[in-house]
């Protein structure tokens, strides 16, 4: 009975390989006929059966993207670059004659670089060069025979034993001559000295006869050289200079320009605060010992011995320049430094530092450059005191003199710690700490000048630096509003101290620009509560009194910290709002609200300059200014919109009531402090004037302001009829006249007249129509475009999502590829360490199965 044999694996692949070769059908062989070649066209007719061209792609992805994939971490690459080696089209037959063929070319190039052509034959001087020989040997000097490395036999005999029985015989002596009696070896040395002397003198002879030829030669050449040359005449040389081009110009200034030098480091804010306060911490530590009477000695650097004084530098330049002008020399007079500093700062500002740095030595250094003054002049009196006491030999009176200068000096030094102390008392603080509240502020500046005050509130800043410390920031914050506040009652006093404003606003500024958030919410807070203070009253009495002067320095303080050209801010749009609700809810009814008024115009043009919005309040308020000064109020060809009234109690403030006032006035600004109240010896009609001449200034900035709105006739019409027909030129002085003369030309121009307002008119919609639309379609479900334009892009699209979708084809299947790679190689990888772990415990189970069989046979 057989036994069936087990099938392997293999031979089932084997036996599934053969069925599929054997259904493979030849009418399935898929064959593409191209017709004619196209130049630079790609061809894809293949010839194969089915599945052949997947089967071509896997060895397409294997020759390119398989071998990227396993070179792809790898720094050495070997590529073959030899002729043919990646050409499948070109046989191998060919590839080797090739290949043969440059190697030849390039041994043949290698080897016949330098070779010259046989034919020719080089000379020097008529002799070829292959005969003569090859002199290789150094010229030698006068000390050295001419045969250099070679011994005369008898320097041989003379130095190394032998005398004449070692010395070979010369060709030219005799036998007799060997008979003679030998020379002794004093005689034979003398005779070899008196022969190097001897031909010592002949080459120094023959050097001399070189050098007197070769000088005579260089004369003669010199007198032939001048004829042979021809020397054109200068000013031809100079016409045919050649120019030089632009880029040699270039290259030379870039050679000759100065190299960038290295800078310091810039400091970070952190690091100038804190010098800043270790600067007044110091300047605030030498007052206080000035002020307790201690000396206070200068700072003088210690210098050694073996210094160079490398770092002087000298403070001016001494050297004069000569100029020659007017037929006599000019010299320049010497300039004093403080003028040349004033010349080169072009008179502009200086920095804070530099301020607080002179007011800090002239307020602390003053006392020590007086110590100085004083010592120095005691020092130079006690010199010549004692010169004089030298020259008259008076020991006695040199005694005296020296006690009583002593207590000279005593008095003087304790007069001067007295003047010090003094001085250091009257000397403002460098260091001072963050008031808590508004009335420790106020004690603080209260009683010093602006000047001063400003100094103050800027060292509390500096010495309380928000870097320095964690608290620094909230104190300066709260500063700020203190600050705002003092500013009010500033304004608000009787009289007003506006210089004083003036000069603590860059302080505020400096304070804003470090915490912009706290400054708005302060302004916003004391802008709010004026507005809502304002709405009570209106809605109370139907009107309100003008905004005092506090309110309009935070109104100025507002347009100077924040922007005013924006289109929406939460500080300065809220403070042009309160500036329109008080030009037309507050009536006018004195010349203080006049002066009111009139500073609430210059806030409005000083918030719109730039952005040039127009504010119609503003025009409407310069304009019942304006009939204010007219005298016949009852012909009027123009409208009076409130707060203005066209009669009333009130209507001719600004009417002068002397004629003479007229030649008298002279042109000045107005005051702020006619907003509190009038002084009594103030001319009115003086002050009427003024009042005009402001708001013509103020009339005549606005239509250049909105000078493309001049032309409309709603706008500027009632100023333009008020100064043409109302306002007659006699009543007002010649400065005013010129002003409205200028205004009127800048107003001039033909009004346009503007219809109403209408809707536009629209094309009427037409009704709904039956008729279908015809729409023209090439394939099912793809619609063609009705214009070229159109059918162009619908191709470009369809072909560029056909392409899309191959490429990303192509990369998936790119991908899969290279996946199932990466899984063959880790299962090649598993199965190949599977196998060694097999081996290994293999090995391992022998061994020890020998080390037992061992053991027992030692039992044994």
């Amino acid at each position: 009975m057989k036994v069936p044999k087990k099938r392997n694996l293999a031979d089932k692949v084997r036996k599934v390989k053969t069925s599929i070769e054997i259904k493979n059908n030849p009418f399935e062989v898929k064959i593409n006929r191209k017709k004619f070649d196209v130049l630079g066209r790609k061809g894809k007719h293949d010839v194969g059966l089915p599945g052949v061209s997947r089967s071509k792609a896997i060895n397409k992805r294997k020759n390119t993207l398989l071998k990227e994939y396993k070179m792809k971490n790898k720094n050495s690459k070997f590529i073959d670059r030899r002729i043919g080696e990646y050409d499948v089209k070109m046989p191998p037959e060919e590839k080797i004659l090739q290949r043969f063929a440059m190697e030849r070319q390039r041994a043949h190039e290698k080897k016949n670089l330098y070779n010259l052509n046989e034919e020719d034959e080089l000379t020097h001087f008529g002799q070829s060069l292959s005969e003569m020989e090859k002199f290789t040997d150094m010229a030698s000097s006068d000390d050295e025979s001419d045969e250099k490395g070679v011994l005369s036999a008898e320097l041989t005999a003379s130095h190394f034993g032998g005398g004449g029985l070692l010395r070979k015989k010369t060709p030219g002596e005799n036998a007799d001559d060997s008979s003679s009696k030998a020379k002794s070896r004093q005689e034979l040395i003398e005779e070899l000295i008196h022969k190097s002397k001897q031909e010592k003198r002949e080459r120094q002879v023959v050097k001399e006869e070189a050098q007197v030829l070769t000088e005579k030669l260089d004369e003669d050449w010199k007198s032939v050289q001048a004829l042979m040359v021809r020397k054109k005449p200068k000013d031809q040389q100079e016409d045919e200079k050649p120019k030089i081009d632009e880029y040699d110009k270039m290259v030379r200034e870039l050679a000759f320009e100065m190299k960038a030098q290295p800078s310091e480091k810039l400091k970070t804010a952190e690091e100038l605060a804190r010098e800043q306060q270790e600067k007044l911490q110091k300047l605030e530590a030498d007052r206080l010992r000035r002020m307790m009477g201690e000396e206070v000695k200068p700072n003088r650097n210690h210098m050694s011995a073996d210094d160079l004084n490398d770092g002087f530098i000298l403070d001016k330049d001494d050297k004069k320049t000569l100029a020659y002008q007017d037929g006599k020399w000019n010299l320049e007079k010497d300039k004093d430094p403080e003028k040349d500093e004033e010349e080169q700062s072009g008179g502009g500002e200086e920095a804070e530092e530099e301020e607080e740095e002179e007011r800090a030595n002239e307020d602390g250094s003053a006392s020590e450059e007086e110590e100085e003054k004083n010592g120095s002049e005691n020092e130079e009196e006690e010199e010549e005191n004692e010169e004089e006491e030298d020259e008259d030999g008076s020991g006695d009176s040199d005694l005296a003199s020296e006690q009583d200068s002593e207590e000279d000096e005593v008095k003087e030094s304790k007069e001067e710690r007295k003047a010090q102390q003094k001085a250091a008392k009257s000397e403002l603080p460098y260091t001072f700490t963050v008031p808590e509240n508004s009335q420790e502020l106020e004690m603080l500046l209260r009683g010093h000048s602006p000047d001063n005050q400003r100094l103050i509130v800027a060292r509390t800043q500096k010495s309380n630096h928000p870097s320095l410390a964690t608290g620094n920031k909230l104190k300066l914050q709260k500063l700020m509003g203190f600050l705002l506040e003092y500013l009010g009652e500033l304004a608000s006093g009787n009289p007003p101290e506006l210089t004083t404003v003036d000069k603590l606003i860059p302080e505020v500024y400096s304070m804003c620009q470090m915490f912009p958030e706290a400054a708005c919410k302060f302004i916003q807070i004391i802008i709010g509560d004026a507005t809502r203070s304002m709405d009570e009253v209106v809605e109370v009495k139907g009107y309100a009194a003008f905004p005092t002067l506090d309110k309009i320095i935070y109104l100025k303080v507002a347009a100077l910290l924040f922007p005013t050209s924006d289109f929406r801010h939460p500080v300065t749009t809220p403070a042009l709002l309160y500036i329109g609700q008080g030009l037309t809810k507050c009536p006018v009814r004195s010349l203080e609200d006049v002066t009111s008024g009139l500073a609430l115009c210059c806030l409005a043009l000083d918030y719109v300059s730039f952005s040039k919005r127009f504010v119609p309040e503003l025009i409407n308020f310069l304009s019942g200014v304006l009939h204010l000064a007219v005298q016949d109020k009852t012909t009027a060809g123009y409208i009076v919109i409130p707060p203005f009234k066209k009669m009333g109690k009130h209507n001719s403030l600004l009417v002068p009531t002397n004629p003479e006032s007229l030649k008298s006035w002279n042109r000045k600004t107005l005051p702020l402090s006619g907003m509190l109240n009038l002084k009594n010896d103030i001319d009115a009609d003086h002050y009427r004037l003024s009042c005009m001449s402001t708001c013509m200034e103020l009339l005549k900035s606005c239509s250049l302001l909105y000078k493309d709105l001049a032309s409309y006739t709603y706008i500027f019409q009632p100023i333009k009829t008020l100064l043409s027909q109302h306002i007659s030129a006699n009543s007002l002085p010649e400065s005013l006249r010129a002003l409205q003369v200028e205004i009127l030309e800048v107003l001039g121009g033909t009004p346009q007249g503007h219809g109403p307002l209408v809707f536009d008119k629209k094309k009427p919609v037409p009704l709904k129509l039956y008729t279908p639309k015809i729409v023209e379609v090439l394939e099912y479900g793809k619609k063609l475009g009705v214009t070229k334009e159109e059918k162009e892009d619908h191709r470009l699209r369809h072909k560029y999502k056909k392409e899309f979708k191959g490429a990303l084809r192509e990369i998936r299947k790119d991908t899969r590829f290279l996946a199932s790679e990466k899984l063959k190689d880790t299962m090649s990888r598993d199965a190949e360490r599977k196998k060694k772990v097999k081996e290994l415990f293999g090995s391992l189970a022998t061994q020890e199965g020998e080390w037992k069989a061992l053991k027992r046979m030692k039992r044994k």
